[in-house]
C-alpha cells in the first residue's frame, strides 16, 4: 500500500502533466501568443497594433535595411503591398485602399492629388526623399553626340538625337510607372514650353516633338526595376540611354562594367521629381497613426537621412542633412504638372494611342482539356477585358495601331487569327476591330493536351512572317498563358535548340508566361530567364495579369 506522501506526488504530478496537455491544446488550437510580425509577410486584412500597412511603389524595396533599423528603434514593422504608383492612386481615390491599409508610400503624389476624391483620403504627407527623373546615357554614345560631360543638355537636344536615330533609349510606361509618367510630363512641359500648369493645348502643342522623341524609345517596361534589367541584358549597341530616376541610374552603375556606365544627364530646362511622401490615410485608426507619427520622425533624423542617401543614392530632405558622396546637390528647376486629371489622362492616352512606336503582341492560349469549366470562363473574361473602350488613360485597352495575334494551342495550334487595331478617326474605327478581338476570345474551346514548346515555336514564326511582311519597327512580346506543363511535342531542349538558332532581333523578343492553376512554374520561369521576359502569377485569378503586362508591350 502506498503512504500518503507518495500519493501527494503522484497527485502533483498528475496536476502537473494535465497542465501540459491543456497547454499544448491552446497552442496547438491557434489561442497562444500569435507570432511577431515580420516586414516580410503580406499586409493583415485588419491592423494590428505596431504594424503599419503601406501600398508602395516597388523601387522602395531598397529601403529595407534603413526600415529595419526603424523598426528596432520605434518598434514600427512596416509591410509593403506593391503596385504601380498610377493604379495606387486609383486604389486610394476609389476607396479600395480604405481599411486594408494604414498608409501610402508612392515616389510622388502629383498624380493623386490631381484628383478630388484621391486627395481627400490622404490625411498627412512627410517628404522623406527626393530623386529627379534623368536620362543616364551610355559614356561612348555622349561623346559621339558631342555632349562633353553632359551638364548642358536639353531637352530639345535629346529630342533631335533620338528622332536623328543617333540616341536608343529604354523608358518605362508612363501609364504603370511613376518614372515613365515624370518623363512624358517633362518633355511635353519642356517641348510645348509651358510657363504654368500643363493644358490641353500646351499638349497639342507639343505632340509633334513628342512623336519625333518616342521614335527613340526602344526598350518600355511596367517598372522602374525591370527597366534597368533589360538595359543589362540588351546587345551592347542597341540602348544607348536610360530615362529613370536619378537615383536608379547611379545605382546601376556599381555593378555595371565600364563600358556599360551612364552619364546621368539632369536636362538644364528642367526635371520632374519624385519626393517619395510617406502618406498617412484618413481612414487610419489611432494606434496605426501614432506608429506613422514615429516612423516618420524616425526617418527625417539627420542621421537617418544621411544613411538613406548613401544605400539608396536618394537626396536628403532635412536640412542640414548630408547626401551621399558623388551626390550632386544643385536643384533644376520642376517642369509644370498638368492642372487636371483631364490633361494628365488625355497626355497618357495621347502617348499610348499616337505619340510611341507602335506594338505588336502575339498570346499563346492555353485551351487544352484541363481549361474546361470555369478557367476558360474566367480567361475568356480577362482577355475580353483588353478589349473594352472604358479606359480614359489608355493603361488597359489593345492600343490603336496595334497588331493583335492570338493563338489557340492544345495537343497542337488550333488557330492563329491576327487583328490590327486602327488609327482613331479611321473608318471603321477601334472599336469595330476590338469587337472583332473580343469575338474570337469568346470562341475559345477547351479540348485536348498541351504541346506548349511547339505552340511557342509557332509564335515566333509568326512574328517572323509579320516583321517581313510589314517591315516595321515594333515593340514586339509574346505572351504565354498556361495552366498545365507541357506534356507533348517539343521538349524544353528542343525549345532552347530553336530559341540559340533564332535572329537576334527575334531572339530578343520576350516572353511573358502567366502562371495558371497548376502550370509548371520551373518551365515557365526556364521560359521568361531564356526569353529576357518576367513570369507573372495568375494562380489566385486571372483579373489584372492581362492588364499589368501591358505594362511591358
Amino acid at each position: 500500500m502506498n503512504s500518503p506522501m507518495k500519493q501527494r506526488s503522484w497527485r502533483l504530478l498528475g496536476s502537473a502533466l494535465a497542465l501540459l496537455v491543456v497547454t499544448a491544446c491552446t497552442s496547438s488550437s491557434g489561442g497562444g501568443t500569435p507570432p511577431a510580425p515580420k516586414p516580410t509577410d503580406a499586409p493583415a486584412p485588419t491592423a494590428r497594433p505596431g504594424v503599419l500597412r503601406v501600398l508602395a511603389g516597388s523601387e522602395l524595396q531598397d529601403m529595407a535595411p534603413i526600415l529595419e533599423d526603424a523598426r528596432k528603434a520605434t518598434g514600427v514593422t512596416v509591410q509593403f503591398a506593391w503596385t504601380g504608383s498610377l493604379d495606387g492612386a486609383d486604389a486610394v481615390s476609389s476607396g479600395r485602399a480604405d481599411g486594408r491599409y494604414d498608409a501610402v508610400w508612392f515616389p510622388s503624389n502629383q498624380y493623386l492629388r490631381l484628383d478630388d476624391a484621391g486627395r481627400a483620403k490622404l490625411l498627412s504627407e512627410t517628404p522623406v526623399m527626393v530623386s529627379p527623373v534623368a536620362v543616364g546615357v551610355r559614356s561612348s554614345v555622349l561623346g559621339d553626340l558631342g555632349w562633353g560631360d553632359g551638364s548642358k543638355v536639353t531637352w530639345a537636344q535629346i529630342g533631335d538625337a533620338a528622332s536623328a536615330g543617333k540616341l536608343s533609349y529604354g523608358m518605362a510606361d508612363p501609364s504603370r510607372s511613376n518614372s515613365g509618367f515624370s518623363t512624358l510630363v517633362a518633355v511635353a512641359s519642356a517641348f510645348s514650353g509651358a510657363g504654368a500648369a500643363l493644358t490641353e493645348a500646351d499638349v497639342q502643342k507639343a505632340a509633334p516633338s513628342l512623336k519625333r522623341f518616342f521614335t527613340g524609345q526602344k526598350l518600355t517596361s511596367g517598372s522602374s526595376g525591370w527597366l534597368a534589367q533589360a538595359y543589362s541584358r540588351a546587345e551592347p549597341g542597341k540602348v544607348g540611354a536610360l530615362v529613370n530616376y536619378e537615383s536608379v541610374l547611379l545605382s546601376m552603375n556599381r555593378t555595371l562594367p565600364a563600358e556599360r556606365q551612364l552619364t546621368v544627364v539632369r536636362p538644364v530646362d528642367g526635371v520632374v521629381s519624385a519626393d517619395y511622401p510617406l502618406s498617412l490615410l484618413s481612414s487610419t485608426a489611432q494606434t496605426e497613426r501614432d506608429s506613422f507619427q514615429r516612423l516618420t520622425q524616425y526617418l527625417l533624423r539627420e542621421d537617418v537621412q544621411k544613411r538613406i542617401s548613401e544605400v539608396t543614392l536618394r537626396r536628403p530632405v532635412t536640412p542640414g542633412a548630408s547626401p551621399a558622396a558623388g551626390l550632386p546637390s544643385d536643384r533644376r528647376r520642376e517642369l509644370p504638372f498638368p492642372g487636371s486629371r483631364g490633361v494628365a489622362d488625355g497626355l497618357l492616352a495621347s502617348y499610348q494611342n499616337e505619340l510611341r512606336r507602335p506594338s505588336r503582341t502575339v498570346y499563346v492560349l492555353d485551351t487544352s482539356g484541363s481549361m474546361a469549366g470555369a478557367r476558360i470562363e474566367a480567361l475568356k473574361a480577362a482577355l475580353g477585358r483588353l478589349t473594352g473602350t472604358d479606359d480614359t488613360r489608355g493603361a488597359r485597352r489593345f492600343r490603336d495601331r496595334e497588331e493583335v495575334t492570338l493563338i489557340s494551342f492544345a495537343s497542337g495550334v488550333k488557330w492563329t487569327k491576327t487583328h490590327a487595331v486602327p488609327a482613331s478617326g479611321a473608318q471603321p474605327g477601334p472599336q469595330a476591330e476590338l469587337a472583332s478581338i473580343n469575338a474570337d476570345v469568346q470562341s475559345l474551346a477547351a479540348e485536348g493536351g498541351t504541346a506548349l514548346y511547339d505552340s511557342l515555336e509557332e509564335a515566333y514564326r509568326v512574328i517572323d512572317r509579320q516583321q517581313k511582311t510589314a517591315g516595321d519597327d515594333r515593340f514586339t512580346s509574346i505572351v504565354l498563358m498556361t495552366d498545365g506543363e507541357s506534356n507533348e511535342g517539343a521538349t524544353d531542349g528542343d525549345f532552347r535548340k530553336f530559341h540559340d538558332g533564332l535572329p537576334a532581333g527575334q531572339k530578343a523578343v520576350p516572353v511573358f508566361p502567366i502562371r495558371f492553376g497548376e502550370a509548371a512554374v520551373g518551365q515557365l520561369q526556364g521560359i521568361a530567364d531564356l526569353t529576357g521576359g518576367k513570369l507573372f502569377d495568375g494562380t489566385g485569378s486571372l483579373d489584372g495579369v492581362f492588364e499589368e503586362i501591358r505594362g511591358y508591350q
